[in-house]
């Protein structure tokens, strides 16, 4: 299942669906679905909520039966996807925890050594945007960096859980572009400066279940900047892997339905170029991830 979250032309109120092709979209917040409505948004991310399994039982019926999903059209909650603007898939996650340098080739590039444990940072939540959303550079900032990576989405509440069991605690994966503004994170000694700007974590479109990526391991992984390929690599670079990150974070603080880790970029970044490249407004970035889709940004600069 692809998840998505989306505006229905003049209604502003969030709704979460799933995409059932390349043009249409199942509205799980949609009267006629009939789905149990969870308290809060992110209840749909919970694999062991009412909301959730119903949904994925009426998406899988949705694809299977033509007559079920000609019903739900009529009805109205099978709607086109032009008549929907699609949001980041989870509009407001509880947490962002990102990793550092967890791709040898990209630690090799940084010269610096693969760290022994995960190097853990946070994003703020309100960092993030989605597809095609404006990447504004925020005032003083001359030297903000892209960052192509592979997110993982827990789909199941996680505390102390082990390697062997933390593939169970995980929704799916999502493309995140991780922006950084390196001139305030190299400055201030820690990063939080540097990587939470307003609009500095864009994701999306979608968040693909884990049943459909057979080896989140082994997936090509790409950022163009303005069309031109600026990394272009492999999650069979990552020295943490999904079991291992889940389990590590989970030790330390409990991991929720919809929090997102960003599990590090690969090597190609702008600050790591001879001579170095950053983003500048009228530019373009796109986060390719094979099975996860395409996210594209435009970047701008801020106007006060």
């Amino acid at each position: 299942m692809k998840i998505v979250s989306f505006y229905r032309g003049a209604d502003k109120a969030p709704h979460t669906g799933c995409l059932l092709s390349d043009t249409d979209i199942l509205d799980f917040c949609h009267p006629s679905a009939e789905l149990p409505q969870p308290a809060e948004l992110l209840g749909w991310f919970d694999t062991d909520s009412e909301s959730h399994k119903a949904a994925l039982s009426l998406a899988t019926a949705a694809l299977s039966d033509d007559a079920r999903a000609e019903a739900l059209r009529s009805a109205g909650a099978i709607s086109s996807r032009e008549e929907c603007c699609i949001t980041a898939p989870i509009p407001r996650p509880g947490k962002v925890i990102c990793i550092g340098l967890n791709y040898r080739d990209h630690a090799e590039e940084s010269g610096m050594e693969v760290p022994k444990s995960p190097v853990c940072f946070s994003k703020f939540p309100n960092s993030v945007i989605g597809p095609n959303v404006e990447v504004v550079i925020p005032p003083g900032s001359v030297e903000s960096d892209y960052e192509a990576e592979f997110g993982i989405v827990i789909g199941k509440k996680a505390t102390r859980v082990s390697e062997a069991d933390a593939m169970g605690h995980v929704l799916g994966y999502v493309c995140i572009n991780d922006v950084s503004a390196r001139d305030f994170q190299f400055a201030d000694g820690q990063w939080q400066r540097g990587k939470s700007p307003d609009t500095y974590c864009p994701m999306g479109e979608a968040v693909v279940t884990r049943d459909e990526i057979a080896d989140p391991h082994n997936l090509r992984i790409q950022l163009r900047l303005n069309g031109n390929t600026m990394q272009d690599s492999s999650t069979n670079q990552l020295v943490f892997g999904v079991e291992a990150l889940v389990s590590f974070l989970s030790q330390w603080t409990t991991l929720e339905p919809g929090d997102v880790i960003p599990t590090g970029t690969p090597p190609g970044v702008g600050f790591a170029r001879k001579p170095p490249v950053y983003i500048q407004p009228g530019d373009v970035m796109e986060v390719e991830i094979e099975g996860l889709g395409i996210l594209k940004n435009p970047v701008v600069a801020c106007e006060s």
